[in-house]
């Protein structure tokens, strides 16, 4: 399970080697993906708060890059922050995602990106719950849900 310092850690010096890479142009990216999901995922965008269509889904699945499809979040690890995006206490393998230091805005905070294609999924924070105290605080434009299939 990783912990903030460990978080820190690779956003300081140097993030965990993905299992591979995907690179694209921008060209590529724009025929892939709607106009508002390049402004989120590759130009790091955020969506409005409560505006994105997996604030409020708690189906069983596997939560997905919208750019190169990489498992990057549990449903099980999914809960309700009440912060208007989707927030997860871990990604679903400790090298999904890469981390990097952010001080846009006028604050210090750690970006979260797809360590395969670099996709701008967030950020995340020191305030999540036990038992990690994360909180991965995702743009919905970033991800899609692979529901889970329930044999019958």
């Amino acid at each position: 399970m990783l912990t903030w310092k460990e978080v820190i850690n690779f956003a300081v010096n140097g993030n965990p080697t993905p299992d591979k890479r995907v690179e694209k142009t921008d060209t590529e990216w724009r025929k892939q993906l709607t106009p508002e999901q390049f402004r989120i995922a590759r130009q790091k965008g955020t969506e409005r708060p409560h505006s994105g269509a997996l604030c409020t889904i708690h189906d069983a699945g596997k939560y997905n890059c919208i750019c190169c499809n990489a498992p990057l979040f549990d449903s099980t690890i999914k809960f309700s922050s009440g912060t208007g995006w989707p927030s997860f206490t871990q990604p679903i393998k400790e090298n999904a995602i890469k981390y990097e230091k952010d001080t846009a805005f006028g604050m210090v905070r750690v970006e979260v990106m797809c360590n395969i294609c670099d996709a701008h999924l967030g950020h995340v924070f020191p305030d999540g719950p036990e038992p990690s105290g994360l909180r991965y605080c995702i743009n919905s434009e970033s991800m899609q849900l692979e529901k889970e299939v329930v044999n019958e």
